[in-house]
Order: structure tokens, then C-alpha cells, then sequence
């Protein structure tokens, strides 16, 4: 059940790009991130070019009062009788968006320029292109990579062993290019190219997301690019925790084999996180990690 706050007036308004940011116990960063938004596009905003949809899942901070009593120009709420998690929190905020292009941002983020501009002009000038990232950078002002390749089971091995750390399969490029995926904390597409391929994947509550929509998008014909000229800041602060991750994206990878790939391909990543979990389990065990231990052993009842 879904309760929509501050919609105001529903005319059909045509605009290029709407905004949705997802909430879930996590008021100052979302607050933060709306002000940087804010500040950055208030004319965008004012003239009803751009807008912000703010879809809560259901936060217990009173996340809605205190940002509804900030009065911004914009700005509608949705707000969740449940927690839908982030792909079907931001299905729910692509059905309330009138924008021509739709950008899912992460709450933990900070705008410092109007690269938005830029990437919406970008879209605009290259019609096959559907999904367009931002890049992103650590607090420090690093490089946080958030483009990568699809995981081919080559690949998905160096990642179950930990070499993706290395830089082999995620990546930060310099430059404007086309690639794999890109990462969902700063991504933007085309809203009837979203509708067309069914949105993000309903049955995946959080990660992986962001690699299977560009992987339908791709299916459909269209391209994917990475944007390196907007200036992000991702702190990576959001509301889960590394053991929540770790189970979510076994569940992720998991489902986007079976629905994507052949049956052997499946089993052979199926076995290969079994064995991985198995291992870190035990090891956790014998070590008396009681974090690898209780992560791992509830990895294993995935299967």
C-alpha cells in the first residue's frame, strides 16, 4: 500500500529529467544529497525543467516530516507503507516521473556541478544510447569505479576470488565510453526505454539491479556509456550493512544466471558460490570469525 505525499498538481507538465531518489532511515545523507541537487538546479527546478521524486521506504526517522517541512521547489514524496527495496522503490518513483530521461541517485551522494545538464545533453544527441552513469568519486576525491564488464564465467571466477579488488573488472575511465554496465547509485535513462524492458528487476530487493537492466537494455539493442564529466560524491553510507550486501548479491547473481544464462552456466556459478561460502564458513569456524562464520552459513541457505 503506497501513499503519495506533496504530489500537487498532476497536469501532464512535459520535462526532461526527473530525479528519484530512494530513502530508508537515512535523513541527513538524503537531506543533504536534495540540498546539493537543489543548489545546483534550482533554476532547472523552478521552471519545472527538472524535478526530484523522493520515494521512502518506509524509514522510521521521520525521514518525510523533516524533509517535507524544508518546502522545496520541485520536490514530490512518495512514501511506502513497506520497505520495497531499491528496485521496486525506484519502479515506484519511474511511475510518478514526468521526465523524459530519469535519473535513479543514490541518497548518499553530493552534486558539486551541473553535469546533469551535460548527460541529458548527451542522450539527447545520441538516440541509441539508453543508459548513461555518472562518474563517481570517493570523499577523498578517488576515483570510486562504477563501470565494469558482464561476468562471463572467466571473469565471474576472478571475481568469486576476489581479484575484481584489482581493477581487472571494475573501472573509473576518464573519458566517454562505451561500455558493459554502470553502477545504479548515478544512472541515467531514457523513461520509455526503462518502460520498454520492464524497469529494474522486481524480484531482486538490492544489487545487481543495475547490471541486469543494462544487460536487458543491451538484449534490446541499445547502448550503454559511462559519463566521466559530472563531479559526484558517493560516500557510501547507505542503510545495509556488509552481511545484508554479501547475502544480496549471492541472491543477485544467482538469479541473474538462471533468467539469463544457459543451465550449465548457472550450476557452474551456483557451485562456485557454494563452495566459496562453504569454505569462508568453516574457515570462520576454525578462526572463531564469528562474522565469516554467521555471513557464510547464512549464505549456504541459499541453496
Amino acid at each position: 500500500m503506497v501513499e503519495p505525499l506533496g504530489l500537487g498538481n498532476q497536469n501532464s507538465i512535459i520535462m526532461e529529467l526527473s530525479i528519484i531518489i530512494l530513502s530508508y532511515n537515512t535523513k541527513d545523507l538524503t537531506i543533504s544529497c536534495i540540498k546539493s541537487v537543489v543548489e545546483q538546479y534550482k533554476q532547472e527546478l523552478d521552471k519545472k525543467e527538472f524535478e526530484i521524486i523522493l520515494v521512502d521506504n518506509a524509514s522510521s526517522d521521520k525521514t518525510t516530516e523533516y524533509i517535507t517541512k524544508l518546502k522545496i521547489e520541485g520536490l514530490r514524496i512518495i512514501e511506502s507503507r513497506k520497505n520495497l527495496g531499491f528496485s521496486n522503490g525506484c519502479n515506484l518513483g519511474s511511475k510518478n516521473a514526468k521526465g523524459e530521461f530519469l535519473l535513479f541517485l543514490n541518497s548518499d551522494t553530493q552534486i558539486k556541478d551541473q553535469g546533469f545538464l551535460k548527460m541529458v545533453d548527451f542522450l539527447k544527441k545520441n538516440e541509441k544510447v539508453a543508459v548513461l552513469g555518472g562518474k563517481l568519486k570517493n570523499i577523498d576525491g578517488t576515483n570510486q569505479p562504477s563501470v565494469g564488464k558482464f561476468y562471463n564465467l572467466f571473469n565471474f571466477f576472478f571475481m568469486a576470488l576476489g581479484f575484481e579488488r584489482l581493477g581487472l573488472l571494475r573501472q573509473s575511465p576518464d573519458e566517454i565510453i562505451k561500455v558493459d554496465w554502470v553502477g545504479g547509485a548515478c544512472l541515467m535513462i531514457r523513461k520509455n526505454i526503462f518502460e520498454k524492458i520492464g524497469g529494474f528487476e522486481k524480484e531482486l530487493f538490492m544489487y545487481w539491479e543495475d547490471i541486469e537492466l543494462c544487460y536487458k537494455a543491451k538484449k534490446k539493442g541499445f547502448s550503454v556509456y559511462f559519463y566521466p564529466e559530472v563531479t559526484l560524491f558517493h560516500s557510501e553510507q547507505g542503510s545495509s550493512n556488509r552481511t545484508f550486501a554479501i547475502l544480496n548479491i549471492y541472491k543477485g547473481i544467482l538469479f541473474f544466471y538462471k533468467k539469463h544464462k544457459s543451465i550449465w552456466e548457472y550450476n557452474f556459478v551456483r557451485i562456485m558460490l557454494f563452495s566459496k561460502a562453504f569454505l569462508l564458513s568453516n574457515f570462520g569456524k576454525i578462526s572463531d570469525n564469528k562474522y565469516l562464520a554467521q555471513t557464510y552459513g547464512k549464505a549456504l541457505e541459499l541453496f
